[in-house]
């Protein structure tokens, strides 16, 4: 078993929801940690490797060879239709340790947001009515997770599968949360499930 730590470089600025207000000035916040650090949930990353895997296993000539693997490690349903949870463990995407750190300690975590503004135009040209949206954003910055006990034969799936996904969050499909997701390392699982 294997496990990958892995960069992600934001590009532009991004959103990855808490589905949470701030009242009358921000209609919807970022998740954040207890510091106020932005973070990316293990689930959220599973859910976007998830369908870049299944993008990739249908364009590839891979899928017939690698579906066992890849269902025994993702999870999937078993023959009565019940969930089997995969071997596969999806960290939270973070600040680095070292930037973490100093942020928190300077208390710049504001620095970190800021806000994104749209609304609706209708046809007339004018904006429709009660259609204001405002959005807190992160500024692009990198962050650092970790996919645990990988089976040995996934590993450079897995590489080819992170290098796929190119945008995350709330409108990714309009410009916002575009990125890159590389490996920065490969370990190998100790006993226990960990490295």
């Amino acid at each position: 078993m294997k496990n990958i730590r892995y960069k992600i470089e934001f590009f532009s600025r991004w959103h990855c929801g808490s589905g949470l207000s701030a009242g009358s000035d921000v209609d919807a916040l970022v998740v954040k940690d207890k510091n106020g650090m932005p973070f990316i949930p293990g689930k959220t990353l599973k859910g976007l490797f998830r369908e870049a895997l299944e993008d990739y296993l249908t364009l590839s000539d891979e899928g017939e060879k690698c579906e066992a693997s890849v269902l025994n490690f993702l999870g999937n349903l078993d023959d009565k239709g019940d969930f089997k949870k995969g071997t596969a463990f999806f960290s939270n995407a973070t600040l680095c340790p070292t930037e973490y750190n100093e942020i928190v300690r300077c208390k710049a975590q504001e620095f970190l947001y800021q806000t994104a503004s749209s609304t609706a135009i209708g046809k007339d040209g004018v904006a429709d009515e009660h259609s204001l949206r405002r959005i807190q954003v992160v500024v692009p910055c990198s962050l650092e997770a970790e996919i645990l006990n990988l089976p040995d034969e996934t590993t450079e799936l897995t590489g080819k599968v992170l290098a796929m996904i190119k945008r995350m969050g709330l409108d990714r499909h309009r410009g916002m949360g575009r990125c890159q997701l590389t490996i920065v390392e490969t370990t190998e699982t100790k006993k226990g499930g960990k490295s």
